[in-house]
């Protein structure tokens, strides 16, 4: 009778796991949409704010047409890493642990390069003199640009927490859940750079 009890609150248990586990997705694809609507409203704003130009501030064209080469090696590391975690994503489905981390930490690598470039770009400008209060148009694009630079921080020290509890747990449920809405996360914010990389910079350019 007690085995009985037991097994009956072992299934109790996966089924309260697998309900979690679509609740916990629903609700991460809703932080997703409401994340979408902020960057569309940044981005709003900085189509409209980006001709607001006063007299002795660069334009987008002067200001990114010699960076351009600089940003494009950026976007790639960003975009490399997506493919370093898909490959960790299929880790996981072969129950490949120490993949699983291993690609992860490449992945990491890319983020954090693409971090790197970005401050390094924001400190370059900041000491011409093009910090983001000089003109509606810089405001608009440090904080456009600046919140996808948080949003991707944010990602690599949610990286660095999980390959510590997968390390320490394994893939278990809950850090297989981790690991999707990371994954998820993670590819979202790159479909947003290549929005920035297109509008921002490449439009820049052209305009």
């Amino acid at each position: 009778m007690a085995d009985v009890l037991h097994h009956d609150s072992h299934g109790h248990d996966d089924h309260h796991h697998h309900d979690d586990t679509d609740l916990t997705t629903f609700g991460f694809w809703t932080y997703l949409m409401s994340d979408l609507v902020l960057f569309g409203t940044l981005f709003i704003a900085y189509v409209v704010l980006h001709t607001h130009i006063p007299a002795g501030t660069p334009s987008p064209k002067e200001l990114f047409g010699e960076s351009l080469g600089y940003v494009l090696i950026e976007t790639f590391a960003l975009l490399i890493s997506s493919v370093t975690f898909g490959f960790a994503v299929l880790a996981r489905y072969k129950n490949n642990v120490n993949g699983v981390i291993t690609w992860l930490i490449i992945t990491w690598l890319f983020g954090a390069t693409f971090i790197g470039m970005e401050l390094n770009e924001f400190h370059h400008l900041v000491l011409e003199g093009h910090g983001p209060s000089h003109s509606a148009f810089l405001s608009a694009f440090f904080t456009l640009v600046g919140t996808h630079g948080i949003h991707v921080t944010s990602g690599l020290v949610w990286m660095i927490v999980l390959m510590f509890q997968i390390k320490k747990n394994g893939l278990t449920l809950p850090n297989t859940r981790r690991l999707a809405c990371l994954s998820l996360f993670w590819h979202f914010l790159d479909i947003v750079w290549i929005c920035v990389f297109s509008v921002v910079y490449l439009m820049g350019v052209i305009s």
